[in-house]
């Protein structure tokens, strides 16, 4: 992987680290272990309908805390990824067939646990035709007809090596969130994101627009990997240009040793600072903090972004 420095006199704390070494990891960072009745609730939920979640193959920090809640995201077709991402800890490799029990058993899980809202990704699967496009479709629908005061987020793949109108079958499905992640400013995507292209999934979340303007769309990025502040406010600018209606921010923690390093551990006040900058830049929503992830606290800020949609249209 190829060396990505920044250079000292910008971050004086790296000028006698090695290269390959882990900053350390600073008070803010860190979160108390997972457990609880309400964990394990979720938890064993998640086992008897033997589905999967982001939150535990990503290593998701805020796992404790959310499941405690009862949310839980789930992760639908299959356990292994066709994409490389250096950033996460999702296993690559030849994706099993997909299961059209599943998104029953996703509707199932939702009614049980009694979510308002709830959120649905997915590994990447470059194998499908539609990139699994019809059983996001079939998911978002069982869902609805199973709990349908229930709210719907979905995070997806790019759908890169697909034809363009298959973003159509799942737009057409109708989740209240589209979401996409961008996840790093364009200059490291050849060594953190190699199998995606940035302006396509710019292009994939204004289309997402286009299509229906009703449907929310989001996006978000890490820091910490290498990336100045003109990066980062240079990607706000496009997603703003894409009409992204909410932001993202979160910092990147290495998985394992394998995983790209951490370059640095942006402070609290440098999230806040991005956070007023994206609110100046006219996003409806913005959620920047070292732990903010895409789907943290997913519901509470769906209610928010609604509610400033409506104070937008004058409706309030």
């Amino acid at each position: 992987m190829r060396d990505l420095k920044i250079p000292s006199e910008r971050h004086p704390e790296k000028a006698h680290r090695p290269d390959n070494a882990q900053p350390k990891k600073p008070s803010w960072i860190r979160v108390k272990a997972p457990g609880g009745e309400g964990y394990n609730t979720t938890r064993r939920i998640m086992r008897e309908h033997n589905l999967t979640t982001v939150c535990e193959e990503a290593g998701c920090p805020n796992a404790g805390e959310c499941w405690s809640q009862g949310h839980a995201t789930m992760m639908i077709m299959g356990e292994i990824c066709t994409r490389g991402c250096t950033f996460c800890n999702v296993a690559t490799g030849k994706p099993d067939t997909l299961d059209v029990f599943e998104p029953g058993r996703v509707a199932d899980a939702v009614q049980k646990l009694g979510l308002n809202h709830v959120v649905i990704t997915s590994v990447d699967r470059d194998d499908l035709k539609d990139g699994g496009a019809e059983h996001f479709a079939q998911t978002i629908r069982a869902v609805r007809h199973r709990s349908p005061g229930t709210t719907i987020e979905i995070l997806t793949p790019d759908f890169l090596k697909c034809d363009d109108d298959v973003l159509d079958i799942v737009v057409d499905a109708r989740p209240d969130v589209f979401n996409h992640n961008l996840e790093t400013v364009p200059g490291l995507y050849p060594t953190v994101r190699p199998g995606a292209r940035y302006f396509h999934s710019l292009r994939l979340l204004q289309r997402v627009k286009e299509r229906d303007p009703s449907i929310f769309t989001k996006s978000g990025i890490m820091v910490g990997l290498g990336e100045d502040k003109q990066g980062v406010t240079q990607v706000m600018d496009d997603m703003r240009a894409a009409d992204v209606d909410f932001l993202t921010i979160g910092q990147y923690l290495q998985p394992t040793p394998k995983h790209h390093v951490v370059d640095r551990f942006v402070t609290p006040d440098e999230f806040e600072a991005y956070e007023k900058a994206a609110y100046g830049k006219g996003f409806l929503m913005v959620s920047a903090t070292p732990l903010t992830r895409s789907s943290y606290h997913a519901g509470d800020d769906f209610e928010r972004l609604r509610a400033a949609r409506e104070e937008k249209l004058g409706r309030v």
